[in-house]
């Protein structure tokens, strides 16, 4: 066995603990909440000592920042991939949408400290939001921007919004929508039928700027 291979597979063997780890936190976090969960409660739901644990997070906090980076990138993956199943700028964007949406849906659906995980607890991970929702923000602005009515909008000096404008307001909207999920379904029915009023009033713009003298 040569030196790369050996330090693939040692790498590989550390990744899956990492994995187990944060496998692990996220049980513990949903089913105690972060501040009643212990690094005890972690390294015993990893079926690890300790000690084995802190060798691949420095403690609690490192814990819920790791595990909060995998949960952002995963719906940020499928936002990605989602966006260019939709046959249309309504469909896409609300895919995009819907990934951003899933994630809270998914945290509410799993622990009854859903409110704790996404509130002040969630602090030691606010630059990984704000990074996780820019990443968002710009790939929405991105789908609006190739679209053919979007992009007319856009070059336009009258009265159309900007993708990155729009973008922001998609967003604004979600983070509204995610304040009552007491009704998954209802709430992802809200989100499409917004998504399709918006996307109508940009058609609509285009036609008044297109009939302006």
């Amino acid at each position: 066995m040569n030196t790369l291979t050996l330090h693939a597979m040692i790498v590989s063997m550390l990744d899956e603990r990492v994995e187990q780890i944060l496998d692990a936190a996220y049980a513990c976090f949903t089913r105690h909440g972060v501040k009643r969960t212990t690094m005890d409660d972690i390294a015993r739901e990893a079926g690890m000592s300790r000690g084995a644990v802190y060798q691949h997070v420095r403690n609690k906090e490192d814990a819920f920042r790791r595990l909060a980076e995998r949960l952002f990138d995963a719906a940020l993956a499928r936002a990605r991939v989602d966006v260019d199943t939709g046959t249309d700028l309504t469909e896409r964007l609300t895919a995009v949408l819907t990934a951003k949406l899933d994630l809270v849906l998914r945290l509410w659906r799993d622990s009854p400290h859903a409110a704790e995980l996404l509130g002040d607890n969630a602090r030691p991970s606010a630059d990984l939001e704000a990074a996780y929702s820019a990443a968002m923000r710009d790939l929405l602005a991105d789908t609006i921007a190739a679209d053919t009515i979007a992009a007319d909008l856009a070059a336009a000096d009258g009265p159309g919004v900007k993708a990155l404008e729009l973008a922001e307001i998609l967003l604004a909207l979600t983070r509204g929508l995610e304040a009552d999920l007491s009704d998954p379904d209802v709430t992802l029915r809200r989100l499409r039928h917004a998504v399709a009023l918006i996307v109508a009033g940009l058609s609509h713009t285009r036609t008044e700027i297109q009939e302006t003298p």
